[in-house]
C-alpha cells in the first residue's frame, strides 16, 4: 500500500495522470505516507483523515491550506524518519497547492 502525490494546475482527469496540468509529483514516500496517515480518524474533523489509501482523493487549494497545517503538526512529534520525511514532503506540496490558485493535490492510493 502506498500513496503517490501529484500537484496539478487544474482539476486532473481521474484514473490517469494529466501531463498538461501536472506541475510536480512525489512518488518516493508512498508507503511511509500511507502508514503515517493510516493512524488518523477517518470520521474526525481533519482533512487528512479523508485521504483514501486505496483510491484517489483530490484537495483544492482551500482544503490544501487546512491539510498543510495538519501535516506540519503530525510531522513535528514523529519519530519514524521515513514517515517524518513523507509528512514534510506532503506539507511542502500542500503549501504549493494552497499558494497556486485553481490547483489541486491528487492523492493516488494503491
Amino acid at each position: 500500500m502506498g500513496i503517490e502525490l501529484e500537484l496539478h494546475s487544474g482539476r486532473p482527469s481521474h484514473k490517469r495522470s494529466s501531463p498538461e496540468t501536472r506541475l510536480r509529483g512525489s512518488y518516493e514516500h508512498g508507503e511511509a505516507l500511507a502508514r503515517a496517515l493510516s493512524a488518523l480518524d477517518r470520521h474526525g474533523s481533519g482533512k487528512l483523515g479523508w485521504v483514501d489509501p486505496y483510491g484517489d482523493t483530490l484537495f483544492n487549494e482551500q482544503e490544501a491550506e487546512v491539510a498543510r497545517q495538519e501535516a506540519v503538526a503530525l510531522a513535528q512529534p514523529c519519530t519514524d524518519e521515513r514517515q517524518r520525511a513523507a509528512l514534510l514532503d506532503l506539507a511542502e506540496l500542500l503549501a504549493a497547492c494552497a499558494g497556486t490558485p485553481g490547483s489541486y493535490l491528487w492523492f493516488m492510493g494503491d
